[in-house]
């Protein structure tokens, strides 16, 4: 469970990011701030892993904020202004949200802190087995990575193929790639990403996992084999 805390003086931006919070299971809700020094308060009394920041505050600015802290948790911005993305990124932010932001891109924010190998709660979060939130015919589908047996891109699509299901989402390949383990998947085809543990045999230019017959590329086939190695 993430614990997390929104610093922002406007309170309508507290009730939409709340709200987006509260659909999502894996987010507990610490408390409001709406100023930096509220905020330094609350880290000193609650453990806190997430905080929603917003920059343009009054007393201290939400980057000014962010430098006095020795140990600071994990940050997503959320601001109306684009101009300081290049600062908050030297900042080591998880992501830079511009106001307004609809609820899957708050999604993909999520699932950045979801595919990182981090501590959250004092709890060592493998990243075998973390979850990712794919919206699907208009729904949240909770997938657990490990679970995932390999992705294939079809059109403007990519179809999650799991132990359990089949899931389509319109997503690009290569942002589904950028949110999962990298040790743990390999895309072995312009069109395929396959779990290194569920593979049972490579033959040739191709892997089968379950009774599945994955297709290797020509480009990817000297990539895997290094990595497999």
């Amino acid at each position: 469970m993430i614990k997390y805390i929104i610093i922002d003086d406007e309170h309508i931006a507290h009730d939409i990011i709340k709200g987006y919070c509260d659909a999502l299971p894996n987010l507990s809700f610490v408390q409001h701030c709406y100023d930096a020094i509220e905020a330094m308060e609350c880290l000193r009394n609650h453990q806190v892993d997430l905080i929603f920041l917003d920059l343009n505050m009054p007393k201290l600015k939400g980057f000014e904020f962010l430098r006095t802290l020795q140990n600071p948790p994990k940050v997503i911005v959320t601001t109306a202004y684009q101009e300081y993305a290049l600062e908050g990124y030297e900042l080591n932010i998880i992501d830079y949200l511009l106001k307004p932001f609809g609820f899957d891109r708050f999604v993909k924010a999520i699932n950045k802190i979801e595919g990182s190998t981090t501590t959250v709660s004092n709890v060592n979060v493998s990243k075998e087995t973390n979850s990712l939130f794919l919206r699907s015919n208009k729904k949240l589908v909770q997938v657990k990575t490990n679970k995932i047996l390999f992705i294939e891109a079809t059109g403007n699509y990519v179809n999650v193929t799991t132990t359990e299901q089949e899931i389509k989402v319109r997503e690009k390949i290569s942002d589904v790639l950028d949110l999962l383990p990298h040790d743990a998947f390999f895309q072995v085809h312009k069109s395929f990403i396959v779990a290194k543990k569920h593979i049972n045999e490579i033959e040739g230019n191709r892997i089968l996992i379950r009774d599945f017959v994955i297709p290797i590329g020509k480009t990817y086939k000297l990539n895997l084999n290094k990595l497999l190695s």
